[in-house]
């Protein structure tokens, strides 16, 4: 049985009675079962309460849904919680609000469970129990850093509490949060092991290396160039905290038969049958049996893609032709080859004349933008159950890619940025991406700093698409609330004047004042006035 089986082994005796949910008040107590020392008596015990950490590290739902927060993606069809904040219509009884902060602590709760509780179970060797508790360590400063990245000062406790105490616990400032997490970090990077010292049956794990780069990915949302450097430092030239290296092929390296890559840091767990996704169902062409067009990528980003020979589209290329091969990777366009799960390959049809289930409609159920998902859907019939889109791919949380974008960053902004650094970070991901190699594509611009910091932050933007990180880089950027507000446009299908012209679509709102926080949850104030709320709402 391979790791990404035993991760999830427990999962049916879990769902038995011993699930703890996700969506918890501060005061809510884990069911009698997880406490009672009757419960503590195996491995596999103690495992199971370790796996329900894992599933409740992060969800696929926020995985997919944080493009919306960004403009990488726009929602179209409904009115998604994600869509009410990004049209500045969101207030404290937001859904998101609400479920983002109750996961986090319900898997804070679970954390606490099982580091109160794991010192009972007699069969496990002490070596083992510390591999367990740094792992849990390692989830629990996760989840406190979506906590503090999304709400500024939360509560902050490190054993479970009282529905006493959450009745008057207040909020402690962002920045001891992540000074703890910093140091949590630390500290387990020295007692997790190396993905090169995990056997393969435990896949899936978290590693030495996963808790270098999320400590990397928290200096970054602060700012800390040097400290960003210094860690991604640690993964590129030194193999004591793993061996990672950039995947061959872009496209593929988002396939099942590929997810346990050495490019992969830290991925979401999926398993055929006991734990899937389907996402998807809402995002790819309607003619690959999708269900609707929830959201869809922007005409931005589309123009972000730069030609394959380096040099920046203008309205006088193709559309679509000769453009970076990350763009059709990553998005479907009208003209992109589709392969479905028998192998068969098609042409998707997006333009409004076409006469097929994919054409572009204002109003219709098809995607607003006029273009659709690429990205993560898998050819393979085995990463999904049944002809459905339920797949158990993997869902990448910290790539390699994202380490070395994160040192070309800092050492622009620390002022060292050099050929050999360029070349060892942007001119990799390019060479990996497939571009032409031409002096555009290839070697360090003869440009400023300025200009240096918007070509990263670009490159940042293509190599990651998708992938629900835009939405934190424009905040910690302090740009959202200039890209938020532009007009959106889709692809140029609008021919309400005669001639085709770009899609265009309502910009969102985003308040300086008010938008690089979310409201604490108004069920919480009332739970707990001690809270006090963030400005403005």
């Amino acid at each position: 049985m391979t790791r990404k089986f035993k991760i999830y082994a427990h999962l049916t005796l879990l769902a038995a009675g011993l699930f703890i949910s996700g969506c918890v008040k501060l005061d809510v107590t884990p069911t009698n079962k997880f406490t009672d020392e009757t419960y503590w008596t195996s491995e596999d015990k103690a495992n199971s309460v370790l796996n329900m950490a894992y599933r409740q590290m992060f969800t696929s739902d926020y995985f997919i849904t944080n493009e919306i927060l960004s403009d990488n993606v726009y929602n179209g069809y409904g009115a998604s919680n994600e869509k009410i904040i990004a049209t500045g219509l969101a207030d404290a009884s937001n859904g998101r609000f609400e479920s983002e902060w109750g996961a986090c602590y319900g898997g804070i709760k679970t954390c606490h469970t099982f580091l109160a509780n794991i010192d009972r179970v007699t069969s496990m060797s002490t070596g083992v129990k510390e591999k367990r508790k740094a792992e849990i360590r390692f989830i629990r400063a996760s989840l406190y850093l979506e906590l503090t990245t999304w709400y500024g000062d939360v509560p902050h406790f490190t054993v479970d509490i009282t529905p006493e105490q959450a009745k008057t616990i207040t909020r402690k400032p962002h920045a001891e949060i992540m000074e703890w997490i910093h140091k949590e970090l630390d500290e387990v990077a020295t007692v997790l092991p190396s993905n090169s010292e995990y056997p393969a049956a435990d896949n899936g794990r978290i590693t030495r290396g996963a808790a270098v780069a999320l400590n990397a990915r928290a200096y970054l949302y602060e700012n800390n160039w040097a400290k960003v450097a210094e860690y991604c430092d640690k993964l590129m030239n030194s193999s004591a905290y793993g061996t990672y290296s950039l995947f061959s092929n872009y496209e593929e390296l988002f396939w099942v038969k590929n997810e346990y890559n050495s490019e992969i840091i830290l991925s979401l767990q999926y398993v055929p049958d006991l734990r899937t996704w389907g996402n998807l169902v809402d995002y790819v062409p309607m003619s690959a049996n999708a269900r609707l067009n929830n959201a869809a990528p922007t005409q931005g980003l589309v123009d972000s893609y730069l030609m394959k020979n380096g040099k920046k589209w203008t309205s006088s290329d193709p559309d679509y032709a000769n453009r970076d091969p990350r763009m059709g990777a990553t998005i479907v366009y009208d003209g992109s080859k589709w392969q479905d799960r028998s192998g068969n390959s098609r042409t998707i049809e997006i333009n409004p004349d076409s006469k097929t289930l994919d054409k572009y409609t204002n109003g219709s159920a098809g995607s607003s933008t006029g273009y659709y998902y690429r990205k993560f859907a898998d050819p393979s019939p085995a990463a999904y159950t049944g002809g459905s889109w339920d797949s158990n791919l993997n869902l990448p949380l910290i790539r390699y890619a994202d380490v070395l974008l994160m040192y070309a960053e800092a050492k622009n902004e620390l002022g060292g940025m050099n050929s050999a650094i360029w070349n060892q970070t942007i001119r990799k991901l390019r060479e990996r991406a497939g571009f032409d190699n031409t002096t555009e594509a290839m070697d360090l611009p003869a440009v400023g700093q300025a200009e240096l910091r918007e070509i990263i932050r670009n490159e940042r933007r293509c190599e990651l698409a998708l992938e629900g990180l835009r939405a934190f880089d424009i905040r910690r950027w302090k740009t959202a609330e200039t890209v938020l507000t532009q007009p959106i446009r889709g692809a140029k299908f609008d021919k309400s004047s005669g001639t085709y012209d770009y899609i265009k679509l309502p910009a969102g709102n985003f308040s300086r004042n008010r938008d690089y926080l979310w409201a604490v949850p108004r069920k919480e104030l009332l739970l707990n006035p001690n809270l006090k709320q963030n400005p403005g709402y």
